[in-house]
């Protein structure tokens, strides 16, 4: 793998980047859409696609997300072109949300990470105890 960027020379169009390297578009994307908020708000617009859902719905339909990180979220995955944003100029302004196609065909592979960690978490609990018990050392 090569650790040049999109743009710069002796890139080729479609060529991978170094996951290793922190420059890496594919690491900084990977690092965006892999965190426990962004999946939620997927996994919630995705239950909904493809209608809308305020804000307010989003927030309480995620237990524990704060306003902010919320509000972090969404404007990332707006950037990103997986949600789509839509506010009514009404007092005070009613702003919803909704996946994009390219947000819905990320719920595909988050799903399927859903459902190895709901698979795999009797052993991962096992083994969390097993160190737990261990002598450190």
């Amino acid at each position: 793998m090569t650790t040049s960027r999109p743009g710069e020379p002796g890139r080729r169009p479609g060529e991978r980047g170094d996951l290793l390297d922190p420059r890496c578009p594919v690491r900084q994307l990977l690092d965006r859409i892999g965190t426990k908020w962004t999946s939620m708000v997927v996994k919630v617009l995705a239950e909904e696609a493809p209608d809308e859902l305020r804000f307010a719905e989003l927030r309480r339909r995620i237990p524990g997300i704060s306003q902010k990180m919320l509000s972090v979220t969404l404007q990332s995955l707006v950037r990103d072109g997986l949600v789509a944003r839509r506010v009514e100029p009404t007092v005070p302004p009613a702003v919803h949300y909704r996946l994009t196609e390219l947000g819905l065909s990320l719920e595909r592979p988050l799903s399927a990470l859903r459902a190895w960690a709901e698979t795999h978490m009797p052993e991962i609990d096992r083994s969390n105890r097993l160190a737990d018990e261990s002598p450190p050392g």
